[in-house]
C-alpha cells in the first residue's frame, strides 16, 4: 500500500501562516464591525410626484419620509423638462414663437416687435424665468455647456431673455447644474442632499468650482455621479476628490446590475483612489422588479442586502402602487419605515453612509501567510506523488517562496496575494479530503458497522474535514483583505476555477491510492496509468448518455454560480433559500448541505460497506464539491468574513442532517427493498 507522509516542517510553516492569517482576518472583523452607518436615500423628485398623485404639499410628505426614517434625499440636476413643469423657467422653440404670432397669439409688443424685426430664430431656443435664482443658475450652466457665443441674453418688455442656440429636444432634456432651491428645501425638511451631479463637456476646474460653489452652505453627505462619467472626468479627478475630501464628503459606488463590483463611470476609481477610498456602496432594488414585490419582500431584500454585501447608501425607490388597504403614501412609508426597522433589528444605525477605515495589513504578516499557501502547495505535491523526497519538497518550497515574498515584503504583490488565494481555494480542500482518505485507509477497517456507528463516524469526519477547509478559508481572506477588496473595487478573478480544480486534486490524489477498477490499494498503478486505461476502456451508450448527464449537471453546477451567467433559479428555490434567511444567521450555499456534505456522509458508508471503488471514487468527487465550497464563500470578500464563516458553519450542520437522512434510507433499501427486487427478478 503506497504511504504518504505529512511533511511536519511543511505542516510547521502552514501554521504559523495560519497565525498571520487569522490576525489578518480579526483585524478585518474589527473593521467590518465598526462600519455599521446606513444612509437610507430617496429621490427628492420621487416624494414630490407622491405628494402630487397624493393631493397634499411636498412639505408633509416630506415630514412624513423623515418621520420613516430617510436619512438623506438625491437630489439631480435640473433640466428645462423639470422647469417647464414648475414654472420657474420656460424654455420655448423658436418656430412655435413665430407660430404663435402668426395665429395671433402674441400679445406683448415686446416679443411682437422682435419677431417683426426678424430677430427670432425658428431654429433657436428663448428661455424666460420667473424665478430670478432659478434664471441665474441656468443662464450660467447654459454658457458652461454650449459657451458664451451659443448664449445670448436679451430684454423684451422689461424681462430677461436668453437666445440660446441650439436644438430643442436634446436643450429640453440636457442637465443644467445643481438646484439651489431643492436643495434648501431638502435642508429645511431636515435631511442631507445626496447630490447627484453628471461631467461637463471637457470639464475644467473651474467646472469643479462651479459646482461646489452650489453646494456650499448646504448639508451635504455625499456624491453619487450621474451618467457614464464622474463629474472631473478624465484630466481632474484628483482635484474633484481633493475638493470631496475637503468638504468631508463620501463617494457614492453604484452597485453593478450583476451584483459584482460598479456600474462603469469614468473617473470614478480615480477620485476613489484619490480619497483613500472614502467611500461606500450604493444599491437600489431596479424599478421593474420592485413592481412585482410585496413589502415585505423589499424589506427583507434591504436586510439581506445591507448585511451580505457592505452596501451603505439605500437608495429606496417609492411603490408606484397602494397596497390593499393604505393610500399610496401609506404604502411607501409603511416601507420605508420597514426598512429601517429591520436594519436597527440587524444592529445597524441611520446616518450618513459607513465607509471602512484605512485597512492595509503588514507586510510582514501578509508574506507569513503568502509562504504558508507555498508551503500548503508543496505539500499537496508531496501527497500525490509517491516517494517525493524531503529535499525536492524543500528546494521547491525555496525557489517559490522565494518569488512569492519578495514583492509582497516591498509593500507591493497584488498579483502575488491573487495567485496565493487561489491556491489556498483549491489546494486546502483537495488537502482535507486527501488527508481523511489516508485516515480511514490506515485506521478505519471496512465492514459491516452500524448504521448509527457509520453516521457518528461519518458525521465527525465530516466536521473535522471541514475544520481543515477553514484553514484554506482563513488563508484566502488574509491573502487579499484590505479597504479595496471589501469594496470590491478588486475582486477574486477565478471563482469559476475553483468550483472544478478541488475535484480535480482530490482524483489525482484518490487515484493514486486505490484502484478504482478491482477496489484495490495497488502500489504498481497511479493516476497516469489508471487514466490511460479510463481511456481505453470501451463505452457503452447508456455510458455516454450519463457521462452527458454528468456533463450538463457540470455546467448547471458552474453556471448557477457567481453572478455573470443568468441561470434562471425556481420560484420553489427562491422561497427556499428566503426561508433559510429568515431562519439563520446566514443562509448556507445549497450546494454544501444538499450536495457535497450529504455525499461525504454516503462515502463514508460506502467505506464501511465495501461499495465498489468507483462508488466511492464519484461520492469523494462529489464531496469535494462541499469542502471547496466553503473555502470558496470568503472569496466574495464583500460579505463580512464572520457572515461567511457562520454559512459554513450552517452548512456543515444541514448538511450533516441530510447526509445522516440520505444514510437511513440507503440503509433501509439495501435491507429491505434490494432483497426483494432481486427476489422478483429471479
Amino acid at each position: 500500500m503506497k504511504q504518504f507522509k505529512y511533511n511536519k516542517f511543511l505542516i510547521l510553516l502552514i501554521v504559523i501562516g495560519l497565525l498571520a492569517s487569522l490576525v489578518i482576518d480579526v483585524e478585518r472583523h474589527q473593521v467590518e464591525q465598526q462600519n455599521k452607518s446606513i444612509e437610507l436615500v430617496m429621490d427628492y423628485e420621487d416624494l414630490v410626484e407622491l405628494a402630487e398623485k397624493e393631493g397634499v404639499q411636498p412639505e408633509a410628505v416630506l415630514a412624513k419620509a423623515k418621520e420613516a426614517g430617510v436619512t438623506s434625499l438625491a437630489v439631480y440636476e435640473t433640466t428645462f423638462k423639470k422647469l417647464n413643469v414648475n414654472g420657474k423657467a420656460v424654455a420655448v422653440n423658436g418656430s412655435t414663437i413665430l407660430a404663435n404670432y402668426q395665429n395671433g397669439g402674441i400679445s406683448d409688443a415686446g416679443w411682437r416687435s422682435l419677431v417683426e424685426s426678424g430677430q427670432i430664430k425658428g431654429t433657436n431656443v428663448y428661455v424666460t424665468g420667473h424665478h430670478q435664482q432659478t434664471f441665474q443658475e441656468v443662464h450660467e450652466d447654459l454658457v458652461r455647456r454650449l459657451g458664451a457665443d451659443r448664449v445670448k441674453e436679451l430684454t423684451v418688455s422689461g424681462q430677461r431673455v436668453l437666445e440660446v442656440k441650439a436644438n430643442y429636444e436634446e436643450l429640453e432634456k440636457m442637465d443644467l447644474g445643481m438646484p439651489t432651491d431643492e436643495m434648501q428645501a431638502v435642508n429645511d425638511a431636515g435631511f442631507y442632499v445626496l447630490a447627484r451631479p453628471t461631467n461637463y463637456r471637457q470639464c475644467t476646474r473651474d467646472d469643479i468650482d462651479a459646482f461646489y460653489d452650489r453646494l456650499d452652505g448646504f448639508r451635504v453627505s455625499g456624491i453619487v455621479f450621474s451618467g457614464s462619467q464622474t463629474l472631473g472626468a478624465p484630466d481632474e479627478s484628483e482635484y474633484m476628490a481633493e475638493q470631496m475630501l475637503k468638504r468631508d464628503l463620501t463617494l457614492g459606488m453604484i452597485e453593478g446590475v450583476t451584483q459584482l463590483q460598479f456600474f462603469h463611470q469614468d473617473g470614478m476609481l480615480e477620485i476613489a483612489k484619490a480619497m483613500d477610498y472614502k467611500s461606500a456602496r450604493l444599491y437600489s432594488i431596479p424599478k421593474d422588479e420592485q413592481k412585482k414585490m410585496k413589502i415585505a419582500e423589499a424589506i427583507d431584500r434591504w436586510g439581506t442586502t445591507d448585511d451580505e454585501r457592505n452596501i451603505r447608501f439605500n437608495l429606496v425607490k417609492t411603490f408606484e402602487k397602494p397596497s390593499p388597504g393604505m393610500t399610496l403614501l401609506e404604502t411607501n412609508m409603511t416601507y420605508v419605515s420597514g426598512v429601517r426597522d429591520k436594519l436597527e433589528a440587524q444592529g445597524f444605525t441611520m446616518g450618513r453612509a459607513g465607509v471602512f477605515e484605512h485597512f492595509y495589513p503588514s507586510s510582514m504578516v501578509r508574506a507569513l501567510v503568502i509562504l504558508g499557501v507555498v508551503a500548503a502547495g508543496v505539500l499537496y505535491l508531496t501527497l500525490v506523488i509517491p516517494g517525493m523526497k524531503p529535499r525536492y519538497a524543500y528546494g521547491l518550497l525555496l525557489i517559490i517562496g522565494a518569488v512569492a515574498l519578495l514583492p509582497v515584503l516591498m509593500g507591493h504583490g497584488s498579483k502575488i496575494r491573487l495567485v496565493a488565494a487561489l491556491v489556498a481555494a483549491n489546494v486546502f480542500p483537495a488537502i482535507s479530503v486527501l488527508w481523511m482518505l489516508d485516515r480511514i485507509r490506515g485506521r478505519m477497517a471496512a465492514g459491516n458497522a452500524g448504521l448509527v456507528r457509520m453516521i457518528g463516524t461519518g458525521v465527525v469526519a465530516l466536521a473535522v474535514c471541514g475544520i481543515m477547509s477553514y484553514v484554506g478559508a482563513a488563508y484566502l481572506s488574509g491573502s487579499l483583505a484590505d479597504t479595496e477588496y471589501l469594496l470590491e473595487v478588486n475582486i477574486f478573478r477565478g471563482i469559476k476555477l475553483t468550483f472544478l480544480m478541488p475535484i480535480v486534486l482530490v482524483a489525482i490524489g484518490f487515484l493514486q491510492r486505490f484502484d478504482v477498477f478491482d477496489g484495490k490499494m495497488d502500489d504498481t498503478e497511479g493516476f497516469l496509468e489508471q487514466f490511460k486505461k479510463m481511456l481505453d476502456t470501451p463505452v457503452k451508450v447508456k455510458t455516454l448518455l450519463g457521462l452527458f448527464l454528468v456533463l450538463v449537471a457540470g455546467v448547471v453546477f458552474v453556471a448557477r454560480s457567481g453572478h455573470t451567467m443568468g441561470m434562471p433559479v425556481s420560484a420553489t428555490e427562491l422561497k427556499f433559500r428566503a426561508f433559510l434567511e429568515q431562519a439563520m444567521y446566514a443562509r448556507p450555499r445549497t450546494k454544501e448541505f444538499m450536495i457535497g456534505h450529504p455525499a461525504f456522509l454516503l462515502a463514508v458508508m460506502a467505506w464501511f460497506r465495501k461499495w465498489p471503488t468507483m462508488v466511492l471514487f464519484v461520492l469523494v468527487l462529489v464531496a469535494t464539491i462541499g469542502q471547496g465550497s466553503m473555502v470558496e464563500t470568503f472569496a466574495h470578500m464583500r460579505s463580512p468574513v464572520f457572515m461567511s464563516f457562520a454559512r459554513g458553519i450552517g452548512g456543515l450542520v444541514l448538511g450533516a442532517g441530510v447526509g445522516a437522512v440520505c444514510m437511513i434510507f440507503v440503509d433501509l433499501w439495501i435491507k429491505y427493498v434490494a432483497p426483494k427486487l432481486a427476489t422478483g427478478k429471479k
